[in-house]
């Protein structure tokens, strides 16, 4: 729970009053620098009136001299102070220089020029400066407590706010996902704190979780019901077409059709297999065991041959070292054999070779090929690029893959447009 919600409210918090506190404090400082600035300007030029004014009415009008202020008149006139030679330098205006008498000290100057002559008057500002500076601390201060004791207060009343949703989320985190607790936040076992929003969410996640439970319940019963019922008729196909091989007097066209039947009802089995794995959840795995990849090849390649036997098509396997696998081997033969008939399906002359090599295996064919737009759809279910060929029914790549994700054996594919397909099954691990 620090690291969810509460956690990202107080960092916005401190953010704002970190954001604050610098705002606050350059505003502070430029205001102490304009407050100063014109006090400064302002009473020299006061002074300065009140000098002419007071010589106008008597020229015997002594120039200013205070712990803060000194003035001179150039030319001066008996008992006046003559300015300094580095005063002298400076034109009409005011100014800034650095002290003569205190080290590192900046003394500001009004230079004021009539046909009187010329006045001038050094201001230490000093004690303007520390007032200045002691009110803009306390200013700061202020603010910022202000500032710091108003986001906390905030961050109190939003804690507060979300932590009923704080709350909800680190119930429902800890469900099982294939059996959610969803009495736990029902309205009645709620915080008492819980706003309209949270009780409504809590209603919308019960019910939610009862659909859930409801359709995870349905599909096991579907998933048992299913292999239990389409087992049953085609273990009643199987052993009629063997006793009907067994039978002597079967003719050999009628064997061959039986043979394919016996296939074809194998093929059905392995495909029922692969559907209940699917449907399995992730963490129940199938019955494995150590198997040779080779084995599975060539018996893929045989159950495949009747149907190239109409066709300019060769079929071979090359075995550059098959490894040995720890796994169901039935998952292995159907993803193989959906990559065979898909071969079959879109090579019309040429050849289809099964190259087995240490990590993974290769189905490579002359057929068709595919361009980018429909390499790119290829996995996708009942998607068929050629809708020609009635025999495609779109999901036998879907199907390699999605149990090659289960596996942890990935499924790809590479092809070009009238130069063939390149289907991969990688072995990782």
């Amino acid at each position: 729970m620090s690291q969810g919600l509460p956690r990202r409210i107080k960092l916005a918090f401190i953010l704002q009053a970190v954001l604050g506190s610098i705002v606050i404090t350059a505003g502070i400082a430029l205001a102490g620098l304009a407050v100063r600035h014109v006090i400064i300007q302002e009473r020299m030029e006061r002074e300065a009136g009140i000098f002419w004014s007071g010589r106008a009415a008597s020229p015997t009008y002594a120039l200013p001299r205070t712990s803060t202020m000194v003035g001179y008149l150039e030319p001066a006139a008996p008992g006046d102070r003559r300015p300094p030679g580095y005063l002298r330098e400076l034109g009409p205006g005011y100014h800034r220089i650095d002290s003569p008498s205190v080290e590192g000290a900046r003394d500001n100057v009004l230079v004021d020029e009539t046909p009187d002559g010329t006045f001038y008057l050094t201001f230490d500002a000093r004690l303007i400066d520390r007032a200045i500076l002691l009110m803009g601390i306390v200013s700061l201060v202020l603010s910022l407590l202000a500032t710091y004791l108003l986001s906390w207060l905030t961050y109190r009343t939003s804690k507060r706010l979300v932590g009923p949703v704080s709350w909800l989320a680190g119930v429902v985190s800890n469900w099982d996902p294939r059996d959610p607790d969803a009495s736990s936040i029902k309205p009645r076992n709620l915080p008492v704190d819980a706003g309209s929003e949270v009780r409504h969410l809590s209603r919308a996640l019960v019910g939610l979780a009862e659909r859930v439970a409801d359709f995870v319940e349905r599909e096991r019963d579907f998933t048992r019901d299913a292999s239990h019922e389409l087992r049953t008729p085609l273990t009643v196909i199987r052993v009629a077409t063997d006793m009907m091989l067994a039978d002597a007097d079967t003719s050999e066209r009628s064997m061959r059709s039986l043979a394919r039947v016996q296939r074809a009802g194998r093929d059905m089995e392995a495909v029922i297999d692969a559907f209940l794995i699917l449907a399995r959840e992730a963490d129940i795995a199938p019955q494995s065991a150590e198997f040779e990849a080779r084995d599975i090849a060539h018996e893929q390649v045989e159950r495949v041959r009747p149907l190239l036997l109409n066709k300019p098509v060769s079929i071979e396997v090359v075995d550059n070292g098959a490894p040995r696998l720890f796994g169901p081997p039935h998952v292995l033969s159907v993803m193989l054999a959906n990559l065979l008939s898909n071969a079959a399906q879109f090579t019309d002359h040429g050849s289809i070779e099964v190259r087995l090599e240490p990590d993974r295996i290769e189905v490579r064919d002359t057929g068709i090929g595919m361009d980018e737009q429909t390499l790119a759809k290829a996995f996708e279910p009942f998607y068929r690029a050629d809708i020609a060929r009635e025999e495609a029914k779109g999901m036998g790549l879907s199907i390699a893959r999605r149990l090659g994700e289960r596996m942890g054996w990935p499924v790809s594919l590479q092809s070009r447009r009238g130069e063939g397909t390149v289907a991969t099954i990688r072995f990782i691990g």
